[in-house]
C-alpha cells in the first residue's frame, strides 16, 4: 500500500505557473504508474495527466496539452506537475493516484488507480 501526499497549490494570477508535487510515503515511484486529476466545483474529477512506472510514456488531457507537464525520476519518491500559462478554468482541487504497474499502460479513468492523495487547491485567478 502506498500513500499520497500532494503539496505545491496555491493562489495565482492568470499566465503564471505552479507545480505540484506528490509524494509516496516510504516508497518510490517505480513500481507504479501514476496519475494527476482535478476537481472544478460542481463538476466531476477529470483526468489531467499520466505518466508510466518508468517515466518514459506520458499522456495529457487535451485540455493541458502543451502547457502541463509531468515529470519524476525514478530514485525518488515524488511525482511532479508543472503547470505553466495557468488560466482561470484551471482552477480545481488537483489530486494524484497511483496503481501498481509493470507495463506502460496509462490509465485515464478514475477506477484504474487504486491510490488516492488528499488534494491541494489551486486557484487561478483573472
Amino acid at each position: 500500500q502506498v500513500q499520497l501526499v500532494e503539496s505545491g497549490g496555491g493562489l495565482v494570477q492568470a499566465g503564471d505557473s505552479l507545480r505540484l508535487s506528490c509524494a509516496a510515503s516510504g516508497r518510490t515511484f517505480n513500481s507504479y504508474a501514476m496519475g494527476w486529476f482535478r476537481q472544478a466545483p460542481g463538476k466531476e474529477r477529470e483526468f489531467v495527466a499520466a505518466i508510466s512506472w518508468s517515466g518514459s510514456s506520458t499522456y495529457y488531457a487535451d485540455s493541458v496539452k502543451g502547457r502541463f507537464t509531468i515529470s519524476g525520476d525514478n530514485a525518488k519518491t515524488t511525482r511532479y506537475l508543472q503547470m505553466n500559462s495557468l488560466k482561470p478554468e484551471d482552477t480545481a482541487v488537483y489530486y494524484c493516484a497511483a496503481r501498481p504497474s509493470s507495463t506502460q499502460v496509462l490509465g485515464v479513468m478514475l477506477s484504474w488507480y487504486d491510490y488516492w492523495g488528499q488534494g491541494t487547491q489551486v486557484t487561478v485567478s483573472t
